[in-house]
C-alpha cells in the first residue's frame, strides 16, 4: 500500500503570501495526493535549528495571532518555502513537497510511514531543488576547509545523512545558492559530485538501476562520513537506498543500524555486507555486523561476486596462496558447494550461511572467504573464532593459515553485541580556547554520547584541534579485558610531518590500543581507592595550554567525561615552583612602565606587568 503524501498547493501558498485576504484555513494549502499520479517538485536542504516551519504552522498560519504569524514569516525556513514555491511555479509545477511542513510529525505513525516512503517520493519527483545555504556565489569546484570548516571543506549539504538518498533518488537536481541563484544541475556537476560524495558517476546519472548494481558495502560506504542529528537516523536515512522498511524506534541508538543490516540480509544475498573494515583498521571481536556506517569507509570499491565469478576468483586465491590441491575438496565439489554461497538466513542462533574456510595453524580460528573482492581483484576475507555453537568475527594477529584447500562449511555467525556502555561527553569549554572537535575514529560520533562495548579492545578516539595555533590532542576511550580506560595524548609533530586529523587519530588509536592493558591497570588501581573523580593531563606542545580529561568511576551507569583546556605553566615538562622575581638567581630585570624585561640564558623576554611579582621558573 502506498502512503499518500501531503503536498503544498503552490498557487495557494503564493496567493496567501501576496494578499492578506488569502486563504484563511489549511484547505487548499496542504492536500493529500498520490505521488504516482501527481506531477510535483521537491526540496532538499539542510535543516536549520529553530528556523524551520512545521506542518501545523504552515497549515494554520492565517488563523494565528498577528504577532505569532509575523514571527513565523520572519524565519529562514519560511523564506525557503516561499522561494521554493516561486521556483516551482516558474518551472510549471502546481505541487511541492518539503519535509519540514509536509509531514505531520506529531503522528508517530505518519512520521514512520513517511520516512519509509521518502526515497520513492524523491525518486518520482519531476525536479529536486537542492538549496545550499552556505554557498554565497558559484558551486565550489575544490575543497575549501577555510570556507566550509565544519563540513570537511564542502557545503554542509554534502555531509548530512539524509541528503545522500536525496542526491541519488531524483533523476533531476538543480542546485541553488543562498540567494536562490541557480548554480548547476546534477548532470552538469556529475564529475565534481563524484569527487565530493564518492558516489560513482553512473549512479548519479542513472540512480541505483545502473549496472552492475552497487554492492551493499559500496552503498553504505557513501554514508560513512555523513552525520545526522540523531544516531538512529544514521540507519533510517539509508532505508530507501536498499528498498527495505523497519519501524522507527527513536531512543534505540546504534541498534537501529543493526536492525537495518538484518533487514538487508533478509532481502539480499550480498555477502559484502560482512566486508566492513577490509584492511583491519578498526578491529574488534564479536558480532559479524558493523556497529556504524563508518565501518564501511574503505569499501568504496568492494564488489559482490556471483557464483561463477566467485569460483574463478577462489581458484586464483588458491593458486596465489599455494594452498594444497589434494583430497579435501575437488574442483567439481568446489563448484557445487559454491552455488550455495548466496543462501543465508537470520535465525535465533545467528546468521546461518555456508562459507569456504581455511584453518589457522595451532588455533581453533578460521579465515573465511567472502563472495566479494576489492578494486584489484583480491577476495575479501574475515577471521572467525568459535564461541559456543556460533562464530564471532575476530582479528587473528601474526598467525599463519594452513596450506590446505578451502573447505565449505555451514555455520552460524553471531549478530548480537555484548553489553553497551553509554558515556556522556562534555567538551564545550574547549571552544573557548579556539579548539574544535575534528571528529572521531574509527566510527563517527552523533551528538555527545559515546557508546562502547564490553567486548575486548573496543576503542574510540576523539581529536581536537586549534588550527591557528597548529595544536592538536586526542582523547581515547576504550574497553580492554572487560574494564574501561581513558587516556589523553598530544605528541610533538614536526611541521614537515603534519598530517590530516584522521591520520593523527589512527596513529593515536594505535598507540593507545598498544598500551590498553597498562591503561586499564593504572586507572582501576586508583578506581579501587577512595577516589570518586579522576583526571588526566597532557601539555600541548608549542603552547601555553594543557588539555585535561576528567571522569568518575567506571562502574557508574551514567559516566560523564569532561574535557577542557587550562593554561599550563610547564608542569608537564618538569617540576616548577612559584618564586618572587628577584636577582638572587641572576635574573636581570629592567623596569619600564607596565612592562618587565627578563633575561634568561642571554635571551630577552618581555612580559606585561601582572598583579603579583611572581614568575614560574
Amino acid at each position: 500500500m502506498f502512503l499518500k503524501m501531503w503536498l503544498l498547493n503552490v498557487k495557494a501558498v503564493l496567493d496567501r503570501e501576496e494578499s492578506a485576504e488569502g486563504a484563511t484555513s489549511k484547505v487548499g494549502i496542504l492536500e493529500r495526493r498520490d505521488h504516482r499520479t501527481t506531477k510535483y517538485a521537491i526540496l532538499s536542504h539542510r535543516w536549520e535549528s529553530n528556523s524551520e516551519v512545521g506542518y501545523r504552522e504552515m497549515a494554520e498560519l492565517m488563523e494565528m495571532e498577528e504577532w505569532k504569524r509575523d514571527e513565523v514569516k520572519k524565519r529562514e525556513g519560511y523564506r525557503k518555502i516561499i522561494k521554493s514555491c516561486e521556483r516551482a511555479k516558474k518551472d510549471g509545477y502546481k505541487w511541492l513537497w518539503i519535509d519540514t511542513c509536509c509531514i505531520e510529525r506529531q503522528s508517530s505513525t505518519e512520521l514512520s510511514e513517511s520516512i519509509n516512503s521518502m526515497y520513492r517520493w524523491y525518486q518520482h519527483s519531476g525536479v529536486c531543488y537542492a538549496y545550499l545555504h552556505d554557498v554565497e556565489t558559484t558551486f565550489p569546484m575544490k575543497q575549501d576547509k577555510s570556507r566550509f570548516s565544519k563540513s570537511n571543506g564542502w557545503p554542509e549539504w554534502f555531509m548530512r545523512g539524509w541528503t545522500l538518498q536525496e542526491l541519488i533518488a531524483p533523476s533531476e537536481i538543480q542546485f541553488f545558492n543562498r540567494g536562490w541563484v541557480y548554480i548547476g544541475s546534477k548532470r552538469e556537476l556529475a564529475s565534481t559530485l563524484e569527487d565530493v560524495t564518492r558516489v560513482p558517476g553512473d549512479v548519479l546519472r542513472n540512480g541505483l538501476t545502473s549496472q552492475p548494481r552497487p554492492s551493499v558495502a559500496q552503498i553504505v560506504s557513501w554514508a560513512a562520513d555523513r552525520v545526522t542529528t540523531r544516531v538512529e537516523d544514521r540507519a533510517y536515512s539509508l532505508l530507501g537506498l536498499f528498498g527495505v522498511n523497519i519501524p522507527m524506534v527513536y531512543g534505540e541508538g546504534e541498534k537501529a543500524f543493526r536492525r537495518l543490516q538484518l533487514e538487508i540480509i533478509k532481502d539480499s544475498n550480498d555477502q559484502s555486507i560482512f566486508a566492513w573494515d577490509p584492511y583491519g583498521r578498526m578491529p574488534r571481536h564479536g558480532s559479524v555486523l558493523a556497529d556504524d556506517p563508518s565501518y564501511f569507509r574503505d569499501c568504496r570499491d568492494v564488489e559482490r561476486l556471483e557464483s561463477e565469478r566467485f569460483v574463478s576468483s577462489l581458484k586464483e586465491f588458491i593458486r596465489r596462496h599455494e594452498l594444497a590441491t589434494t583430497t579435501i575438496e575437488s574442483e567439481p565439489a568446489l563448484r557445487r558447494t559454491a552455488e550455495h554461497i548466496s543462501v543465508f538466513a537470520v535465525t535465533n542462533a545467528g546468521i546461518q550461511m555456508s562459507l569456504p574456510l581455511i584453518p589457522y595453524r595451532n588455533s581453533t580460528s578460521f579465515k573465511a572467504i567472502l563472495a566479494c573482492h576489492n578494486r584489484v581483484g583480491n577476495l575479501i576475507t574475515i577471521d572467525l573464532t568459535p564461541r559456543g555453537s556460533a562464530f564471532d568475527r575476530s582479528r587473528i594477529r601474526a598467525a599463519e593459515i594452513c596450506r590446505v584447500y578451502p573447505h565449505f562449511r555451514q555455520l552460524y555467525l553471531t549478530c548480537s553485541r555484548e553489553a553497551i556502555h553509554y558515556l556522556t561527553l562534555d567538551d564545550k569549554v574547549t571552544s573557548y580556547h579556539g579548539f574544535v572537535r575534528c571528529g572521531t575514529f574509527p566510527r563517527n560520533l552523533t551528538g555527545d554520547v559515546v557508546t562502547l562495548s564490553s567486548e575486548n579492545d573496543d576503542c574510540i578516539v576523539i581529536v581536537y584541534a586549534n588550527d591557528d595555533a597548529r595544536s592538536r590532542f586526542a582523547v581515547g576511550l576504550g574497553y580492554c579485558l572487560g574494564k574501561g580506560w581513558v587516556h589523553i595524548i598530544s605528541p610533538v609533530i614536526a611541521e614537515e610531518h603534519w598530517m590530516t586529523w584522521t591520520d593523527f587519530a589512527r596513529r593515536a588509536r594505535d598507540m593507545m590500543r598498544g598500551a590498553s592493558i597498562e591503561l586499564v591497570k593504572d586507572i582501576h588501581k586508583h578506581d579501587e581507592s577512595l577516589c570518586d573523580n579522576f583526571i588526566k593531563h597532557a601539555h600541548l606542545p608549542r603552547s601555553i595550554w594543557a588539555a585535561r580529561v576528567a571522569w568518575g568511576r567506571w562502574n557508574e551507569n551514567d559516566l560523564k567525561i569532561v574535557i577542557d583546556i587550562k593554561q599550563c605553566f610547564g608542569c608537564c615538562i618538569g617540576p616548577r615552583e612559584w618564586v618572587p622575581a628577584s636577582n638572587d638567581r641572576n635574573v636581570e630585570v629592567d623596569c619600564y612602565p607596565g612592562v618587565f624585561g627578563l633575561e634568561f640564558d642571554r635571551k630577552c623576554v618581555w612580559l606585561d606587568k601582572c598583579s603579583c611579582p611572581k614568575i614560574a621558573i
